[in-house]
């Protein structure tokens, strides 16, 4: 999933970094993080809220397969789990673009 985000995102124009798996410190300069809710074998809303206390300032968008299948930018979602944007698995690479695009603007 990381690289097809990556290659999604990178061929659009935007700039990517994949931190370690265990990092969730991204950079200073990051504009977006995009975080897996419920990832096998982590705790993804630990590592939601851990990134969410590490970048107060930074935009998340929370992709999940446990979400409503369809459910793109439910804003009730969104602020229960304090992210700008929610987007369900599977989802499309128009999803993700609009999504991003929503949040940060153009690349």
């Amino acid at each position: 999933m990381r690289d097809l985000l990556v290659e999604w995102l990178s061929a659009a124009g935007y700039s990517v970094r994949t931190p370690a798996v265990a990092d969730v410190e991204p950079s200073v300069d990051s504009d977006l993080v995009i975080v897996d809710v419920y990832m096998p074998r982590q705790e993804g809303l630990q590592r939601l809220r851990a990134v969410k206390v590490a970048n107060p300032k930074t935009p998340v968008i929370a992709i999940s397969g446990q979400f409503r299948p369809g459910l793109v930018g439910s804003p009730a979602v969104a602020e229960a789990l304090g992210v700008e944007q929610v987007i369900a698995k599977p989802f499309s690479r128009s999803d993700l673009l609009a999504a991003v695009h929503g949040v940060i603007g153009p690349p």
